[in-house]
């Protein structure tokens, strides 16, 4: 049981004497304080003064926090209290607070209590902006001790499982979920000003598609049914392009049941668009034409660093078709890159076991992931894939074996896919075949089933389009400077709890 540990117990029993005191360790209706910087800007004055005693009791201030430090000295105590703007010390003494109130409550407030403290500004001997309380309250008991405060929160995992407790340890972390939120605003703002619809799309597909992963699969029990949660919204926003909406976007979860590490957690968020009558090579402009706008209102610099790489965001981004990087960043001689059974060799000899059922594209996929990912450091633009690995992208009228596709690779990380839709009903429902056929011989989870209804979409015709996915975790990541997608979700998934024992260190 998660309250049987000594210390809770002890705390547990302390929020009952407030109750048998006639104290609610939990009142309602408490509003929120002036925030920690406001009160130390607006009282910068105070530390300037000539007089020996720098306050102002003129000035009354009620703060709101969490107490992170308690130094108790007899008849008073300083602490330190923590609001979403930082750090603030509060001053308490046993002769300014209602009479008997201080010892009543002197050993039952705690480092981990949130309060409210009302009282006026002065300036310590040491020159530290602090409240001297008039009043102080207890407006939520906590029940669970903090870490430990030397050494904090330690624990990866636990940071992960218990993001609430990570934040209230780091508040450095709440850092980067803030500027998420501030990069999903501008990224929806940029594209409402680029004149794009945006649009929700089921979560829940009778038929799972839009890109190559395995789903995960549920039941609809009313309809007796299964569906499969959406591995890409990409189907149904191409349907609404038929319908006549001729710039969509939707920036929501995807779902795919396929292994976790550093860049990939099962559920994750995208944004994906669609433009009528623009081609791959205007999705590559506006996607440079983002990123200047995103570095510009963020206030970063061209130059950002990513760990230990410095990357240049200089527009334009470098555009190097599929097969060439393959040759000229990957190393791999020409004559092997167009010979399927040198392929396997070079792969096998490199320690890369591949299916032999595998297609030539495939094969130079497995190639393109061994030799070249890994290289493509500042923003690059691969262009020009293998239409095999390509089942929604247009063919090229010039070689029909290349599909008009990029994908986006920064740090080494594909960041964004997008193409020249396919639009052809025909050759969709072939490509579909295919990969229904792909799916039958190797058993691959991840090829796509056939759509008949999208089939059907396109057959009432859809106008030249080209559609784009960014990832919005891998960009954090990026603009962020964190090297794990845990880092960037609240809560990422994880493997089941063993235990609900808590694991810190507590302060006792």
């Amino acid at each position: 049981m998660i309250f049987d540990n000594q210390y809770i117990q002890e705390r547990i029993k302390k929020a009952d004497t407030l109750r048998a005191e006639g104290i609610n360790p939990y009142p309602a209706g408490i509003t929120k304080g002036t925030l920690s910087k406001d009160f130390l800007k607006e009282n910068e004055d105070l530390v300037n003064l000539d007089s020996d005693e720098k306050k102002d009791e003129n000035r009354h201030y009620k703060l709101t926090g969490r107490l992170k430090f308690i130094r108790i000295m007899g008849k008073a105590a300083f602490a330190k209290l923590e609001d979403e703007a930082g750090l603030v010390q509060i001053y308490y003494n046993r002769d300014d607070l209602p009479e008997g109130y201080y010892n009543k409550i002197k050993k039952l407030i705690e480092v981990g209590d949130i309060v409210e403290a009302e009282g006026y500004p002065f300036v310590t001997r040491t020159g530290e902006i602090t409240l001297y309380c008039k009043s102080l309250r207890i407006v939520s008991k906590a029940i669970i001790p903090l870490p430990e405060k030397f050494h904090g929160l330690q624990d990866q995992e636990l940071k992960y499982r218990q993001r609430y407790l990570d934040m209230i340890m780091n508040p450095e972390v709440k850092d980067t979920f803030v500027m998420r939120s501030k990069i999903v605003s501008l990224v929806r703002r940029f594209f409402e000003d680029q004149g794009f619809l945006e649009v929700e799309t089921p979560m829940m597909h009778p038929i799972p598609g839009g890109a190559n992963a395995r789903p995960f699969v549920t039941h609809h029990n009313a309809l007796d049914v299964d569906r499969y949660l959406r591995i890409a919204p990409e189907l149904y926003l191409k349907r609404l392009v038929v319908g006549g909406m001729g710039a969509v976007f939707e920036i929501n979860r995807n779902f795919r049941n396929e292994g976790m590490d550093h860049t990939h957690n099962p559920e994750f968020t995208m944004i994906e668009y669609y433009w009528a009558y623009h081609t791959y090579h205007d999705l590559m402009d506006l996607t440079e034409k983002l990123f200047s706008y995103l570095f510009e209102n963020i206030g970063l610099p061209t130059v950002l660093k990513y760990g230990d790489m410095e990357i240049d965001f200089s527009t334009p981004f470098a555009r190097v078709p599929y097969l060439e990087a393959i040759e000229k960043i990957g190393g791999v001689p020409r004559d092997v890159i167009y010979d399927k059974d040198k392929a396997r060799a070079y792969l096998k000899e490199n320690g890369v076991d591949t299916d032999e059922n595998l297609t030539l594209g495939y094969i130079q996929a497995e190639m393109f992931d061994a030799f070249v990912e890994d290289k493509l450091i500042n923003p690059t633009f691969i262009i020009d894939f293998p239409v095999e690995i390509s089942p929604l992208a247009r063919r090229s009228d010039e070689n029909p074996d290349i599909a008009e596709r990029f994908e986006l690779f920064i740090a080494g990380k594909e960041i964004a896919n997008g193409f020249n839709e396919l639009n052809d009903p025909l050759d969709q429902y072939n490509r579909f075949k295919m990969q229904v056929e792909a799916k039958e011989v190797t058993g691959d989870d991840e090829a796509m089933h056939m759509d008949l209804d999208f089939v059907r979409a396109l057959g009432y015709g859809m106008t030249p389009t080209a559609g784009e996915g960014i990832g919005i975790d891998r960009l954090v990541m990026l603009l962020t400077n964190q090297h794990s997608i845990r880092d960037v979700l609240l809560f990422p998934a994880m493997r089941p709890e063993k235990s609900l024992e808590t694991k810190e260190d507590t302060q006792e």
